[in-house]
């Protein structure tokens, strides 16, 4: 940000020390004017979060191919070179929940006649007049169609409900006869995604106890496993966007089938990242760090599908 005009006072306005050249000798701090345009402080906020100098390039580099490799040069004191973990961390999860929300909706322009004939419209209508018929399945053999019929369950003591399902159903019977089903998706999804950034930065200590936990304290803090944790997240988070982006042009160019192979891809490349940055960063032999990233993945896996199928329900839940 070399570009801005320099105060004619010398004092510096942080700290009153007086500012010979560009940067007050005492605290640091620019003396430049003010009173700045919109275009600077925009640029101002992205130069800070990203450091165009280059190392945020050279970190998002180092994040998607080397696995493991930022968080040991973090640790071992090379910082300058990198984006700190927090930043980085906040960074990527801006981007990921904003993106979704400034990509135009495709469907305005992707459903084209050629697409929709790929589409069987009969055995649409029949599947659709089946649920029409039979309601929300509640349970096995039980379905309702409408919220007098989920009240009138209440009254039986062996089909009532818990006050959590009883709010789900009720809220899908809500739009079920009132909006329409696409409409109610899209706001599921547009919940989950407002609420999903709160999960994950919840989940993080939690995936780092467990980094501590099976490992020698004596050698690595929890600190170490927090650092790893941002960067994993982080890179997770990236994949995420990414893949939504990918997405997009593929319905946008009607190539949908081909994101299956991306999912594919992604998921084995996330698996795989895990393991290497887990035995990259901690050093251990080969056998016992497979071992323990393994114990680690399927712990975390069980625990994240929790947290994710409650973010689902509150997601419902909630949608108004």
């Amino acid at each position: 940000m070399g570009h801005q005009k320099l105060r004619e006072d010398k004092t510096c306005l942080n700290c009153s020390y007086v500012v010979e050249n560009k940067y007050c000798p005492n605290c640091g701090q620019e003396n430049t004017e003010t009173r700045q345009s919109f275009h600077y402080l925009f640029t101002h906020f992205i130069e800070d979060l990203t450091h165009y100098d280059g190392s945020f390039w050279k970190t998002i580099k180092n994040l998607l191919f080397k696995p493991g490799y930022l968080t040991k040069e973090y640790l071992e004191g090379k910082r300058k070179k990198f984006v700190p973990p927090v930043k980085l961390y906040i960074f990527i999860s801006f981007v990921t929940f904003l993106l979704p929300t400034l990509l135009p909706d495709v469907s305005f322009f992707g459903d084209t006649e050629e697409k929709k004939e790929f589409i069987n419209i009969n055995d649409k209508k029949d599947t659709l007049a089946k649920k029409e018929n039979r309601g929300i399945r509640i349970k096995d053999d039980v379905f309702v169609k409408s919220i007098k019929e989920l009240d009138s369950l209440e009254n039986i003591p062996t089909e009532k409900l818990s006050y959590l399902e009883y709010g789900m159903y009720k809220n899908l019977l809500k739009v079920k006869q009132e909006k329409n089903q696409k409409e109610f998706m899209k706001k599921v999804i547009e919940s989950f995604f407002h609420t999903l950034p709160k999960v994950l930065f919840l989940y993080m200590p939690i995936f780092a106890f467990f980094l501590w936990l099976l490992h020698d304290k004596k050698k690595r803090y929890y600190f170490d496993s927090g650092v790893f944790t941002l960067h994993y997240f982080s890179f997770l988070l990236l994949t995420i966007t990414i893949g939504v982006l990918f997405e997009w042009i593929l319905h946008l160019f009607l190539l949908d089938d081909l994101s299956g192979i991306y999912n594919f891809i992604s998921l084995g490349y996330c698996f795989f990242y895990f393991f290497r940055a887990h035995s990259r960063f901690f050093g251990e032999e080969k056998i016992i760090s497979r071992l323990k990233s393994f114990i680690l993945f399927f712990i975390n896996m069980f625990l994240i599908s929790i947290f994710s199928l409650a973010l689902f329900m509150y997601s419902i839940w909630h949608i108004q």
